[in-house]
């Protein structure tokens, strides 16, 4: 079986990183490791098995990558249970972030770290082949 362990995130101050995560997306530090091959820290979500490690940097790297023209997208993105509730506590918060917007029913903003990187958050729409429960549908069906 595979599946998805961590996601990597290239920040250049790892201690203000460190903090600015923890405050903002609610993760739980596994440890920090250090030198050999760099510096970083891996962090786990509450309620998710996928992990998220910073690693520090010398200078900014994207975290999304050009579509056509002047659209972007992220690499990954955030579910949330309650996208309304997340938004206003990063905008609270002071976090920056866009406009929510709708896209027949799913909901999505874009917010950004401390490095300028952008991340979307978006919901589950229930009807989506790509909701969690249609998914499961699919792995209990799937002959690997």
């Amino acid at each position: 079986m595979i599946r998805i362990g961590s996601v990597f995130i290239p920040v250049t101050n790892l201690v203000k990183a460190i903090a600015w995560y923890e405050k903002h997306l609610d993760v739980q530090k596994i440890e920090e490791w250090g030198d050999g091959v760099g510096k970083g820290a891996g962090f786990y979500f509450p309620n998710s098995p996928t992990q998220l490690g910073l690693v520090q940097v010398e200078s900014a790297t994207s975290t999304e990558f050009q579509v056509k023209g002047e659209h972007r997208n992220s690499y990954f993105n955030f579910l949330v249970e309650d996208i309304q509730d997340f938004y206003r506590k990063l905008n609270d918060a002071g976090v920056e972030t866009t406009e929510l917007e709708d896209f027949g029913g799913m909901t999505c903003f874009d917010f950004y770290d401390l490095n300028g990187n952008p991340f979307s958050v978006v919901n589950e729409v229930k009807n989506s082949p790509f909701h969690s429960d249609e998914i499961k549908k699919l792995q209990a069906q799937a002959d690997f």
